[in-house]
């Protein structure tokens, strides 16, 4: 515990001198113990009202590699926490639920709730089965529009692997609204473990953002206003053996007029 928590202080330190990923437009690259994770993001447009919120697209890489070329322990959650500057709208999107996705391919999965996509990316993972070399497996990732949990709006990941065999994974994701500061939204990834953890993930990438047509208006899943020059968000990596990374992230924004 004692060395995961220096780990930690020190990854948060050197957050701090290349200014917290503030808007550069080179990812950021971590360290924790021989786990390398180079990351960037932002949202689209950086010019938003002031008070009230405007729709946005968020984006997103990550990659993960080691210093020896061994294979990165697996991810076991991304939590992250989210400006109160923004909000999340579900009005008249439909709604997929994980009935519909179990054991379905992409197209599958992506043709049975058509309606209810939110985001689209990429991941790669590396599996590494006894006494066999290494394979890169990939898989088009998707995010759908899931039923409300807890009162609050959910969305569903959804990934499919052939090797070493045909495999679906489903991740339910709720959006918690919290009050911490400036944070006002909160979620909790847990990843499935790729091949009974035999596969960790590799990268991802991942474009959020759906506008929709309700009632005669253009609503937006994602949305967002600029009170004070930046967005805000943090982030916590945790490993299966048990060490993890966090920090924040400030992106800048613009009043628009």
């Amino acid at each position: 515990m004692r060395k995961t928590l220096l780990r930690t202080l020190v990854l948060l330190s050197a957050l701090a001198l290349v200014g917290v990923w503030a808007g550069a437009a080179q990812a950021i690259k971590l360290r924790i113990g021989n786990i390398v994770i180079t990351a960037n993001g932002g949202f689209a447009p950086t010019k938003l009202p002031k008070r009230r919120n405007a729709p946005i697209k968020l984006y997103g890489n990550a990659k993960f590699s080691t210093t020896d070329g061994t294979r990165p322990s697996p991810l076991r959650t991304l939590t992250l926490e989210f400006d109160k500057h923004g909000a999340v709208e579900t009005r008249g999107l439909p709604k997929c639920t994980q009935r519909k996705l179990v054991a379905t391919t992409v197209k599958g999965a992506r043709r049975n709730c058509r309606g209810s996509i939110v985001g689209k990316g990429f991941g790669t993972a590396l599996v590494e089965l006894p006494e066999q070399r290494g394979i890169r497996a990939s898989s088009p990732l998707t995010l759908f529009n899931g039923p409300r949990r807890h009162g609050n709006p959910t969305v569903l990941g959804h990934a499919h692997l052939d090797y070493p065999a045909p495999t679906t994974y489903v991740i339910l994701i709720e959006i918690q609204k919290i009050r911490n500061g400036r944070y006002g939204f909160k979620t909790v990834a847990k990843f499935p473990r790729i091949v009974n953890d035999y596969g960790s993930p590799l990268s991802g990438r991942l474009t959020i953002g759906r506008k929709w047509k309700y009632r005669g208006r253009t609503l937006s899943f994602a949305n967002a206003h600029c009170a004070d020059g930046r967005l805000q968000a943090r982030a916590e990596f945790s490993f299966k053996d048990e060490s993890f990374v966090q920090g924040t992230v400030f992106k800048p924004c613009k009043v628009r007029r």
